[in-house]
């Protein structure tokens, strides 16, 4: 029988292939190229975002980047769910890579909510280790760790360190 700490660094490691591209109707100086990333399972959206920002601000005005945001095949995107329920939720039949269009204006008030900083991502992440602690263990395993366990966690997530 496998050990569990197989399955756990089988889970960690797994990816997804991605291919972002701008919407058609943003403003840019020049085509933009599609930019790809293996994307981490585990992780979140919001996680890469200043990687893709990255790529297609090279492309476009300045003063029309605002707030980034993606969706797929029409749908937003929720930055609050991990990538790898994203992408079981709406891309599980689809060829690989996963096509995600890039938004940089006309954010959908009504079906995302606003993420302003990556404090906002780490709260939510721990918030729902602790509610699966709870769920699973009775909140044994959070409480018994420390701040810095906290912090180290959240670490190894951000920049993909088992």
């Amino acid at each position: 029988m496998t050990d569990d700490k197989d399955v756990l660094r089988d889970v960690w490691f797994g990816r997804i292939p991605t291919c972002f591209t701008l919407y058609q109707d943003e403003i840019t100086e020049r085509e933009a190229e599609p930019y790809y990333l293996l994307l981490p399972r585990i992780s979140y959206l919001t996680l890469v975002t200043d990687k893709v920002k990255k790529h297609f601000q090279k492309v476009m005005r300045q003063e029309e980047v605002n707030e980034i945001w993606f969706e797929y095949e029409g749908t937003p995107l929720k930055w609050h769910y991990p990538i790898g329920l994203l992408f079981d939720l709406h891309a599980s039949n689809t060829a690989l890579p996963w096509s995600i269009t890039v938004h940089f204006k006309n954010f959908p008030e009504k079906d995302l909510l606003h993420c302003h900083s990556k404090d906002v991502i780490e709260a939510h992440f721990m918030a729902s280790i602790k509610e699966a602690d709870a769920l699973k263990h009775k909140s044994q395993v959070i409480n018994e760790m420390q701040k810095k366990d906290h912090k180290q966690l959240w670490m190894g997530l951000q920049n993909g360190k088992y």
